[in-house]
């Protein structure tokens, strides 16, 4: 491909089959020719995978700026050493969650002020926004109900009902325009329905790519680039 590179981000409360169409989009792009980088948060990166199981550790205790600033220096590794090189050779990078998640959770959901939040992420990003994050949404009551009859829980789904509606409003927040204006460094969200199959949100979230980018995504809507059927045989479940 001799397009620019594309920073695509996922996003999205507990539950809300998130990962599952990362890795649906993930597959779906890489067979319709582009150069996909996939990449999740907190993770990455050798530092960020050590990073990932202190921060979704169930028996770990943080203070709510503890966890914040690692997850900025979660960041700041994949952007560095991940992302950037990737947009460099004009790839597609495809991110599970990213600053958006940091908003919602440790500012709605911890209640850390955004404008620190804010300062420590320019810092770990450069000032490097996403060009389209796509925001899976659905009822809290469906989502939690998915997310507890997946079984084992990490740090952060442990939390409370109270912190996960917060989440959530923040969330909702985030997908108006008024928000965006304010909070630039986020760059564009688009509200995904999450309800429904998992076909039918894979084909939103397609529908969404094509609808900013018709030539460069147009191959996704040939069925002979379908890849769906692909996750039925794995057994993907929705994150």
């Amino acid at each position: 491909m001799t397009d620019a590179g594309l920073f695509l981000v996922l996003e999205g409360g507990e539950g809300v089959g998130k990962t599952t169409q990362w890795n649906r989009l993930s597959t779906l792009l890489t067979q319709a020719g582009h150069d996909v980088e996939a990449l999740r948060e907190p993770g990455g990166t050798p530092a960020g995978d050590v990073l990932r199981g202190v921060l979704l550790d169930p028996s770990a205790t943080l203070a709510p700026e503890t966890e914040a600033l690692l997850f900025a220096a979660s960041r700041a590794e994949l952007v560095g050493q991940v992302i950037r090189p990737a947009l460099a050779r004009g790839a597609v990078v495809l991110v599970d969650r990213f600053l958006l998640s940091t908003y919602a959770y440790q500012g709605a959901g911890r209640g850390l002020a955004l404008e620190a939040l804010r300062a420590s992420n320019d810092l770990a990003t450069g000032g490097l926004a996403p060009h389209l994050t796509l925001l899976l949404s659905m009822s809290l009551d469906d989502s939690l109900a998915r997310m507890h009859s997946r079984g084992s829980a990490d740090r952060m789904e442990r939390e409370s009902l109270a912190f996960h509606d917060r989440v959530t409003c923040a969330f909702i927040a985030a997908a108006e325009a008024e928000w965006q204006v304010q909070y630039p460094e986020i760059g564009v969200v688009v509200r995904v329905d999450a309800t429904g199959s998992v076909d039918d949100v894979t084909a939103r979230c397609v529908a969404r790519l094509i609808e900013r980018w018709p030539a460069r995504f147009a191959a996704l809507g040939d069925p002979s680039h379908d890849a769906f059927s692909d996750f039925t045989r794995t057994g993907a479940t929705n994150g």
